[in-house]
């Protein structure tokens, strides 16, 4: 009873197939197939065929004669296949063989009439039954040697075309050939046959519909490496269900406890190895990773890679994250890393800390890379293997240049180069996998590609935001032409008013302080005049000898009254530069660590000397700031961290130190303070680089590069 319900929900699954690939076939398919029509006739009357098996039962006449019908209709379609592909002569040539062969598939009708005679005896059935199946397994054989030569034989844009219905057709004879030659073989039919034979008829009907559609000529069945990872999974489970079978079985044998111990010890330790393995996602991400390395040919599943890729890096994630944040996850996902550091290059081209993601504890100073390594990854676009650096391999002098942080550090796995147009962007540092594994020539090439596209990305968002600068700068010129002509006008009539007082005043004593009081307002509207002016025009540097000592002290006495600060160095530490400008840059400094220190935290000023350059830093223990402030918007115009402030100050002293010759840079930790550190060229080295007008070009530049870039890296690294 049971075999019958499921005999007719398989068939009737099977008709419902054939019957919607029919449907879909004369609306969705391809008209300007001439095979369309017979492939709808097949698929109609093998439908009817299902459906009169599942309601009229395995064995009735109406329903054998219905599947000798459907059987014509296929070896007619056969023929129009031939006919589709414009080879008149393997028509002619294969018309008698199908003729032949519905011949057979036609001797069906006298072997059913004989088969349903009651007056045979069963020896006689049987051989009319294996009569039956003989023929049957001589078509299939005859339709699956045809099939093959009308792919074979069939040019390149046909295969195309043919690749779904070859595999339909292929599918329908070859579980003809064997469902038939069991039944010989078995002298009857089987139940459990004729289910799997009404599901492969649902299968062949959808190959079918696909073969009709519209794109199946680009249309290829390749499984993802999620898929056939998953089917390797369900392929040892299968193994591992069969050997529990195979020791079953071999314990059967053993009688009384012998055989009990066994079957109990095997399921023991299953059970044991289950609970120890299974859960562990370091086993789970090895097996991963050696079956891609083993079973196929690529390791990556380069479309899913590079959808997650776009995703990631497009789209906001939790918390709110940047895009360099974004930058960094979208590299470390590909390869399966946990955390990594995107180093940035600055406005003077110093590799810098851009983010983190998942490594706070890392290391970085202030200058990440030095400038040499720099030069290497951009100009070799090399992928560091930090593996091979420890081993001493070294391919273009990198292993020289590394710094101590990204040379000692065993975490390191992989350095990532972002190239924009042959420029280097910014580096992406990949920590170590969780399943340890050695970088291959699959990595190199999917991540030089990633790293490009990263790079595209980073290099549109600066774009983007020099294009919203250079618009705030054209407002804040716009509106500051306004001001400074109103002020121009005020400046004039005043003036005009002191010539006037000058000449008609008749009390001395009142024309005397009316002149000093309107002299007074005069130079201060000057004054105001000439500090927007710096706004506009790059500041003018008078060179001159500033002791940052002295400089400091006076510093010191100007911000007794606001707030504690202590002074360090010894001995006077003479540089060159504008003392005006450095004054204002450093007092801006000065103010912004005291508004970020509390009332009783001092503020330390250190002067200090390297032999090259005078350094004075400031140092604060306040609340710190993040790596993405220092880097996005400390130093860019109108953007404050104070209420009401107008974010032009830091920007202003950086400007000014440069102008110098100088260079302003910034050290800071969230919760443990910040250290502005400005750097000066010393006197003495001013006047050793005046040499240089004396020197060939070549040893004047020379000259000045180990004077002024060495030390500084020197002093960063002294700093950190």
């Amino acid at each position: 009873m049971l075999a019958d319900v499921i005999l007719f929900f398989a068939y009737g699954a099977g008709s419902i197939a054939c019957m919607l690939a029919a449907i879909w076939i004369l609306r969705e398919g391809a008209r300007e197939r001439t095979d369309r029509v017979a492939a709808i006739v097949a698929l109609a009357l093998t439908g009817i065929w299902c459906l009169a098996k599942a309601s009229l039962g395995q064995l009735h006449t109406g329903a054998a004669i219905i599947g000798i019908i459907s059987n014509l209709a296929w070896l007619f379609m056969l023929m129009r296949l031939f006919g589709n592909d414009g080879r008149d002569a393997s028509v002619r040539l294969v018309r008698p063989v199908l003729l032949v062969l519905a011949f057979v598939e036609v001797l069906q009708l006298p072997l059913l009439l004989l088969r349903t005679s009651t007056q045979l005896d069963p020896a006689a059935v049987g051989l009319v039954l294996g009569t039956s199946a003989i023929f049957r397994v001589l078509v299939a054989v005859g339709a699956l040697v045809l099939v093959h030569n009308l792919y074979s034989g069939a040019a390149s844009t046909s295969r195309r075309l043919l690749n779904w219905t070859t595999v339909a057709l292929a599918l329908f004879w070859g579980w003809a050939l064997n469902h038939n030659f069991v039944t010989y073989l078995a002298g009857q039919g089987a139940d459990e046959l004729d289910v799997v034979g009404a599901l492969v008829t649902v299968i062949f009907a959808i190959c079918l519909a696909i073969g009709f559609g519209r794109a199946s000529a680009g249309l290829k069945f390749m499984p993802s490496r999620a898929v056939a990872f998953q089917s390797l999974s369900l392929g040892l489970i299968a193994i591992y269900l069969a050997g529990i079978v195979f020791v079953s079985e071999i314990a059967a044998q053993f009688s009384g406890d012998l055989g009990r111990i066994i079957q109990v010890g095997f399921l023991l330790t299953g059970a044991a190895m289950a609970l120890i393995w299974l859960p562990s996602e370091r086993l789970r991400r090895w097996l991963r990773v050696k079956a891609l390395k083993h079973l196929f040919k690529h390791r990556y599943d380069y479309r899913n890679e590079w959808i997650r890729f776009t995703h990631t890096i497009g789209r906001q994630l939790q918390g709110g994250s940047s895009l360099h944040d974004r930058a960094i996850k979208s590299l470390a996902d590909i390869t399966g890393c946990q955390a990594g550091i995107l180093l940035l290059r600055d406005e003077d081209g110093v590799m810098v800390l851009g983010s983190r993601w998942q490594w706070r504890e890392a290391p970085v100073p202030a200058e990440a890379a030095p400038q040499e390594l720099v030069r290497i990854l951009e100009t070799e676009q090399l992928i560091i293997d930090f593996d091979e650096v420890r081993r001493g391999v070294c391919h273009h002098g990198e292993c020289e240049n590394l710094p101590e942080w990204l040379s000692e550090d065993e975490r390191l796995w992989a350095a990532v180069p972002l190239l924009h147009h042959g420029r280097l962007i910014g580096i992406v540092v990949l920590a170590k996998p969780i399943v340890p594994r050695s970088l291959d020539w699959e990595d190199f090439d999917l991540l030089s590609v990633a790293g490009q596209q990263v790079a595209s990305y980073l290099a549109e968002q600066a774009g983007q935001v020099a294009l919203g600068q250079a618009s705030q700068f054209d407002e804040f010129n716009r509106r500051m032409a306004f001001v400074m002509h109103d002020i121009k006008n005020l400046s004039s009539q005043m003036s005009l008013l002191l010539r006037n007082a000058e000449k008609h005043s008749e009390n001395p004593e009142f024309r005397k302080d009316m002149l000093v009081t309107v002299r007074n307002s005069a130079d201060k509207l000057n004054s105001m005049l000439t500090r927007l002016g710096r706004y506009q025009a790059k500041p003018s540097v008078k060179p001159e000898e500033i002791d940052l000592v002295e400089l400091a002290q006076e510093l010191l006495n100007r911000f007794a009254e606001v707030h504690t600060l202590n002074r360090a160095g010894n001995g006077p530490c003479v540089v060159i530069g504008d003392k005006e400008a450095l004054e204002q840059a450093l007092a801006h400094l000065i103010q912004n660590a005291i508004d970020a220190s509390e009332d009783d935290e001092e503020v330390q000023l250190d002067i200090r000397t390297d032999g090259v350059r005078g350094v004075f830093a400031i140092c604060d223990s306040g609340s710190g700031m993040s790596a993405a402030f220092v880097r996005n918007e400390l130093f860019k115009p109108f953007s404050s961290s104070k209420e009401g402030g107008f974010g032009i100050g830091a920007y202003e002293a950086r400007t000014m130190v440069r102008a110098m010759g100088g260079r302003l840079t910034v050290e800071s930790r969230e919760g443990l303070g910040s250290r502005f550190e400005v750097s000066l060229p010393l006197k003495s080295t001013a006047e050793l680089l005046e040499t240089r007008g004396q020197l060939p070009d070549s040893e004047a530049t020379n000259l000045e590069t180990e004077l002024l870039t060495q030390p500084a890296k020197s002093y960063q690294n002294e700093a950190v």
